[in-house]
């Protein structure tokens, strides 16, 4: 189930867990990481929808089903979210980001602090660093990047099969949905995260209740970097999963769940 939000960077698509949109309902956010869709966060959507919350996972501008070319920007990213709230009646919403989502719903809460109700930030750093050499892959549409991607990413136990959904593979998953993400989506999502210098600024901001979701394993966005951005973060508290990557979504859905649902 899913709403065409129209707004001024184009249509936006907005999965709603299996439950019409009502935004009377307290609104929760999902904003995906780079290259991805809304499908990395498709049991926390569905378990907010069916739990009281109105739930909007929104494929990015440039990816999934959204119209529009992916934005350059962090904060393209984040006036084409505050226009999705818009377009949705949102008044107010709980923002949940992961990897560049992270970026973007600090950006938005910085933007608009008014209404953001809380935050949940996974795999986040003030600062992503991203290697040149898979900036320059993903300029070039290489698979290599989505080969580099999936090798960094994962957590040792996602890498030899391990999955909390029997049959599924956690890495093939990750690879299939960034191959068929569009020309040049996947460059412009790095280049955005690459080009953001304002996180730890953006933290020292944030005045809503924050969670932050860090992997023990995290090669993206390291643990350290997670722990730093909390403390910039004023009543910011910290879910640490052992063992687990930087795609901490597919890889530890459950422990991520109980940890956003302390603030959303």
């Amino acid at each position: 189930m899913h709403v065409d939000l129209k707004t001024a960077a184009g249509t936006i698509r907005a999965f709603t867990g299996g439950k019409p949109f009502d935004p009377a309902l307290p609104t929760v956010v999902f904003l995906h990481g780079a290259g991805m869709d809304h499908t990395a966060w498709t049991l926390h959507a569905r378990w907010f929808a069916h739990h009281g919350r109105g739930v909007l996972a929104l494929d990015l501008p440039g990816h999934g089903a959204s119209g529009s070319p992916a934005a350059a920007t962090i904060g393209g990213y984040a006036e084409a979210v505050i226009q999705a709230l818009d377009a949705a009646g949102a008044a107010k919403a709980t923002l949940i980001g992961h990897s560049l989502g992270s970026l973007i719903a600090l950006e938005v809460a910085v933007r608009q602090p008014g209404r953001v109700r809380s935050l949940g930030l996974v795999g986040a750093a003030a600062k992503i660093p991203v290697n040149p050499a898979l900036i320059e892959a993903a300029r070039a549409n290489l698979p290599a990047a989505v080969t580099m991607i999936v090798g960094w990413s994962f957590g040792p136990h996602a890498t030899v099969g391990a999955s909390p959904s029997p049959g599924l593979s956690l890495t093939g998953l990750a690879r299939q949905v960034l191959l068929r993400s569009r020309p040049g989506t996947l460059h412009a999502d790095l280049t955005a995260c690459a080009g953001y210098d304002a996180g730890l600024e953006s933290g020292n901001r944030i005045w809503c209740p924050t969670v932050l979701v860090i992997g023990e394993h995290d090669r993206m966005t390291s643990a350290e970097c997670g722990r730093k951005l909390a403390q910039a973060i004023p009543g910011a508290t910290v879910a640490e999963l052992s063992g687990i990557g930087h795609m901490l979504p597919l890889e530890a859905p459950d422990a991520v769940l109980e940890a956003l649902a302390t603030v959303a």
